[in-house]
This record gives structure tokens, C-alpha cells and sequence, in this order.
């Protein structure tokens, strides 16, 4: 089945489960790499994404928040050295983007949508990486394919609910055509 069938047959149970958000891709097809989307907050329907760079936080895709239009700029320069850079310093990169707790603000939309929150807590909102021990990141992970098919997984995820423990590990293995 492909990627947007699937999260065509997705979509038709979306309704039964709290917010979420799933990227589904096909690599390497005859029609290139299709890489589709869906939220079951958002459009009733899969898309299929252009070729391009997207933002997605816990809200839809390209959420104008700050907080996701800097972790997309942060990625972005990551990406353009990620040529010149060792495989493991790419993934410890991209993580330190996915952890990044400054704070974007003034945000109006983040502002709007959390008026009954204090500045403290709006604050810790308004950063890429939300670290609270019930509310926030809990799992980052990091997905490179190659050209050849050589797939490298990198998940951080927290131990418990302590912020300060987190568990790193890696798996690679080849794509199968």
C-alpha cells in the first residue's frame, strides 16, 4: 500500500484518537520520493507534500508559530553544512535543534492561544523543546536515508518523567526495494 493510500485508510479512523499528526513517504518510487501528510485536526483528507522544507510542531503543518519558523531556520543550517559533517555530528546537530528551549517571543499567536497561562509558563511554550515533567517533549527522533537506502534512527526519549534523564539510541539498517 502506498503512503497516501495509507494514511488515506488512516484519516478514516482519525476522529477516534486525541490530536495527532503522521508523515507517511514513499522513497525512491518511479514518480521520485512522495512524501504525504496528515493531522486529524486539520483538512479531512491526506495531501502529498511538494518537494520542499515543512514545519510541524504539536499543531498542523506550517502552524505560523516563531517557535516553528525558528526550529525550520535551525534546521535549515544544519542542513546546508550537513555535507561537510560526520554522520553522528549531523544527528547530534539536528538534536540540539529539536531541544532548543529559547524562548521565541513576542508571538501573538502563541499569546492568543495561551491567555490563561502566567509569562513563566508561556515562556517555556513559546521555545522549540517544551521541557515540563508533565507537558512537552518526550521522545526526539531523527530519521537520515541515503541515496543508497541506508537508513540511520536516532531516538532521545525522557526516562519516566525526569527531564533531566533521557535514553539515546541508534538503529541502521538498509531500506528494502
Amino acid at each position: 500500500m502506498d503512503s497516501l493510500s495509507y494514511l488515506k485508510k488512516v484519516s478514516t479512523e482519525g476522529h477516534l484518537y486525541n490530536g495527532f499528526n503522521i508523515i507517511a513517504a514513499d522513497l525512491s518510487t518511479s514518480k521520485g520520493d512522495v512524501v504525504c501528510y496528515y493531522g486529524n485536526r486539520g483538512e479531512p483528507e491526506p495531501i502529498v507534500l511538494t518537494p520542499g522544507t515543512y514545519g510541524l510542531s504539536n499543531a498542523l503543518l506550517e502552524t505560523p508559530w516563531k517557535k516553528l519558523c525558528f526550529g525550520k531556520q535551525l534546521f535549515m543550517e544544519a542542513v546546508e553544512q550537513s555535507e561537510a559533517l560526520p554522520k553522528d555530528v549531523l544527528v547530534t546537530q539536528l538534536l540540539d535543534v529539536l531541544n532548543n528551549e529559547e524562548a521565541q517571543l513576542p508571538d501573538p499567536a502563541i499569546e492568543d492561544q495561551g491567555q490563561e497561562y502566567v509569562q513563566p509558563i508561556l515562556n517555556k511554550y513559546a521555545a522549540v523543546c517544551v521541557r515540563c515533567a508533565t507537558y512537552g517533549t518526550r521522545t526526539n527522533t531523527i530519521i537520515l536515508v541515503d541515496a543508497n537506502g541506508h537508513v540511520t534512527f536516532t531516538e532521545r526519549s525522557m526516562l519516566d518523567k525526569d527531564t533531566s534523564r533521557w535514553e539515546t539510541n541508534t538503529y541502521e539498517f538498509t531500506l528494502q526495494s
